[in-house]
């Protein structure tokens, strides 16, 4: 989405990547949120402002319904275009289509879900809705009465009225604000990556942060993006994790195996899974894709550690990620234009020789092999192997 600001981003959320200290750590775990990646619904790009209240409740109930809730998809969040007017006191209040926040957070939270919603440290929203800036800790103990648990907060025109060099404390401001309401609320900072976030992040009460602009709706940005975070790694970790954007699956944007690569991916990153597609009438294979528990249980792994890249040949990748079992899950991508075999070599993991490979997304066993593991990916496509 477009929006005023002297940066100019694809995307609205401006990520920030995080070299903290220890002290910055604990400052993003006090509240207990987030020890494994967030999951959840986030209505952007399924909605884009066509949202309404009955839209969410509908997402909810599929979630239950479905399967996604028993495999810990918790958040439904609404994004940008939820805001109407502020009344006399500054209070801000739902649009026409969201008469009634408090009743929709107790419905959500009937189902066994949480709430989420998205605000800006600017005057605007991206959508030029109400923003927070002015009444950021009015509107936090507004979040707080009506229930919310996660606030996604986007930059947008922050660029109007703070410098480059005043970011931080304007997510701080907000950050403290959350903090004071005695709440527990998942503090989702959206920048775009600006100012090398994940090096201040948790100090601010980031638990999440992006760390590129959108997706948009097309492979080749989900590649550029998903491909670009080798080297973010030492930044995540339970409390506080690298968000490389949503789950385009089941947008009927890019095709099944182009699906199966960023949910790979998305999961070796320990990144959030945060699903847009609807519910209600996501095709089978999609649901399957976002529904596997084996791959699933790659990103949520006890041990909270991001995966890397391992090895790059033109455009075939091999990343891994250690998982607490002590086996490594591994993925074998194909950026090119024709199917290709991919090679992992097991010394490269810092494994023996012979090593036991089971295919995640086929949930079988595979055998025993010496020395490596070869796998034919299709174009654009992504095999997810465990590998011990």
């Amino acid at each position: 989405m477009k929006y005023s600001s002297s940066w100019r981003f694809t995307g609205r959320c401006l990520v920030f990547i995080i070299l903290f200290s220890s002290s910055a750590i604990l400052r993003s775990q006090d509240h207990g949120l987030a020890q494994k990646p967030p999951m959840g619904w986030n209505s952007w790009y399924g909605d884009l402002c066509q949202v309404t209240d009955a839209m969410i409740r509908a997402q909810a109930d599929a979630m239950v319904r479905n399967g996604m809730k028993a495999l810990g998809y918790e958040y439904v969040n609404i994004d940008d275009c939820w805001q109407g007017k502020r009344d006399a006191r500054g209070v801000i209040h739902g649009d026409k289509n969201f008469p009634d926040m408090k009743g929709l957070a107790d419905y959500i939270h009937s189902k066994g879900l949480k709430f989420g919603l998205y605000s800006s440290p600017g005057p605007l929203t991206c959508g030029r809705r109400e923003g927070s800036y002015g009444h950021e800790e009015l509107d936090a103990q507004t979040y707080a009465a009506w229930g919310v648990d996660f606030l996604k907060y986007d930059w947008c025109s922050g660029g109007e009225v703070y410098k480059p060099e005043q970011m931080q404390a304007a997510y701080r401001k907000m950050g403290d604000a959350l903090k004071r309401t005695g709440r527990p609320i998942l503090y989702s900072l959206c920048q775009y990556g600006l100012e090398k976030v994940w090096t201040w992040a948790p100090s601010v009460g980031g638990n999440m942060w992006r760390t590129t602009g959108d997706l948009d709706y097309n492979y080749d940005r989900v590649s550029l993006v998903g491909f670009q975070q080798d080297g973010l790694e030492r930044f995540a970790g339970p409390g506080h994790w690298n968000d490389p954007d949503m789950l385009l699956v089941g947008l009927k944007k890019i095709t099944e195996d182009e699906n199966r690569t960023q949910m790979s991916l998305w999961c070796l990153l320990a990144a959030p899974l945060l699903a847009s597609a609807d519910l209600n009438t996501i095709s089978p294979a999609s649901l399957a894709i976002l529904t596997n528990a084996e791959v699933i249980a790659v990103d949520q792994d006890a041990a909270g550690i991001q995966g890397h890249r391992v090895s790059e040949e033109g455009p075939l990748d091999v990343w891994a990620k250690p998982l607490a079992d002590g086996s490594k899950a591994v993925g074998l991508f194909n950026r090119g234009e024709g199917p290709s075999p991919v090679t992992v070599n097991f010394k490269n993991l810092g494994l023996k020789k012979a090593a036991a490979v089971r295919d995640l997304w086929g949930a079988k066993d595979l055998g025993t092999f010496q020395d490596s593991f070869t796998a034919n990916v299709p174009m654009r496509g992504g095999v997810l192997v465990r590998i011990k």
